[in-house]
C-alpha cells in the first residue's frame, strides 16, 4: 500500500458520518478531488481476516459492470485501533434507497450487468449454494448455542435447517449445470442507490462485503424473499410480480431460459436464504444483547426481535 495515495482534506469538517451498517462505518469525504466515502471494517461475515482486502477485490472484479463503486485504496493496520479491521477508499455515488414498486426494473438492470462479469479467482466459491448456505446457517445457530436465551428459536431453526437439508441433493443436480456468476448475496432496498436527478435513471449497487462466486440464482431468490422487503419497507412481491421481475431479468440479460424454470430455481433460493436470514437473526440477537457490541442500531435490533417472534409465519 502507498500511503501517499490517500486523500488530503482540509480538516474534521471535510468528513462525515455517512451510514453503518452491522460490520463497517462508512463516512464521506470531501476534497479538492471529489467526494469519496471511507470504509472502516469492524468484522467479517465469511468469516475471513482480511475482510477489506477482500471487499476491495469483490469492487476490483464488478466494477467493470458500470454499476458499483470504484475502488481505490485500502489498508489494514492491526497496529492502529482506531482503523478498526481495515479501511477502504471508494468513489462515492449519489442516489436514494431503492423503492420496491418504483425500481424493480432497475434492479433487474443491474443484476443483469454485474452478472454478465467474468468469473474472478480470488473470490469465495459456492457451487452449490443451497448446501454451502446451509452450512453456513448452521454455523450462525450454534455460535452461541450454550447460552444463548432463545432455545426455543434455535430448535424452529434446527428443523427449517433439516428441511433444508433435504433439498441439497436435487439442488445439486439443479445447479450442475449454472454458469458460476459473481453474485453479491444481501441485496436489500438500502444497499441500492438510485439516482434519477437527471433524465436518465441510473442505479447503482454499493454493499459487497459478502460476494462470492456462485449462481445468479442467489441474488434473485434474496432479492425476493420476504425477510428482505420487509427489512425496511412493509413490501411483499406477489407470485405475480415475482415473474414479472424475472421476465424482466431475462430481457436484460437475454438468457436461453423459460420463465418457469428461472421462477422455480429462484424460488428454491428464495427458501434457503429464509433460513441464512433467520439463522443471522438469531446470532444477532446474542451479540445486540452483549454490551461489548461495536456497532448497535436500535431499528436493527428491533426488526431481528420481531422476524424471530414471527419465525412460524415465514417457515410456513
Amino acid at each position: 500500500m502507498n500511503r501517499s495515495k490517500w486523500l488530503s482534506v482540509a480538516g474534521p469538517a471535510a468528513i462525515s458520518f455517512l451510514a453503518a451498517g452491522e460490520y463497517n462505518e462508512n463516512y464521506l469525504v470531501h476534497s479538492s478531488q471529489g467526494q469519496f466515502v471511507f470504509r472502516i471494517n469492524h468484522g467479517s461475515q465469511l468469516g475471513l481476516d482480511n475482510q477489506i482486502q477482500y471487499e476491495f477485490q469483490v469492487l476490483e472484479a464488478v466494477y467493470g459492470s458500470g454499476v458499483t463503486p470504484r475502488p481505490l485504496y485500502w489498508l489494514l493496520d492491526p497496529e492502529q485501533e482506531s482503523l478498526g479491521d481495515g479501511v477502504m477508499l471508494m468513489e462515492f455515488l449519489p442516489g436514494r434507497p431503492l423503492d420496491y414498486d418504483r425500481d424493480a426494473d432497475e434492479a433487474a438492470r443491474i443484476f443483469a450487468r454485474v452478472h454478465s462479469q467474468p468469473e474472478d479467482a480470488r473470490l469465495l466459491v459456492q457451487r452449490n449454494p443451497v448446501l454451502d448456505i446451509a452450512r453456513e446457517s448452521r454455523v450462525l445457530i450454534d455460535r452461541y448455542a450454550l447460552d444463548h436465551p432463545l432455545e426455543n428459536r434455535r430448535s424452529l431453526l434446527l428443523e427449517y435447517h433439516d428441511r433444508v437439508l433435504g433439498w441439497g441433493e436435487e439442488a445439486e443436480r439443479l445447479f450442475a449445470g449454472e454458469p458460476l456468476v459473481i453474485v453479491n448475496t444481501e441485496v436489500n432496498s438500502h444497499n441500492f442507490l438510485i439516482d434519477d436527478s437527471g433524465p436518465d435513471k441510473r442505479g447503482y449497487l454499493v454493499d459487497w462485503e459478502k460476494a462470492v462466486v456462485s449462481c445468479r440464482y442467489q441474488d434473485l431468490g434474496h432479492f425476493l424473499v420476504p425477510t428482505t422487503t420487509l427489512w425496511k419497507s412493509d413490501r411483499r412481491y406477489s407470485q405475480q410480480e415475482k415473474k414479472a421481475f424475472l421476465e424482466q431479468y431475462l430481457s436484460e440479460t437475454g438468457l436461453e431460459c423459460c420463465i418457469e424454470e428461472m421462477a422455480y430455481k429462484t424460488d428454491i433460493l428464495e427458501n434457503t436464504i429464509l433460513l441464512r436470514a433467520m439463522a443471522w437473526c438469531f446470532m444477532a440477537f446474542y451479540e445486540y444483547t452483549r454490551e461489548d457490541r461495536v456497532l448497535k442500531n436500535e431499528y436493527t435490533f428491533k426488526k431481528i426481535t420481531q422476524y424471530l417472534n414471527e419465525m412460524e409465519c415465514f417457515f410456513a
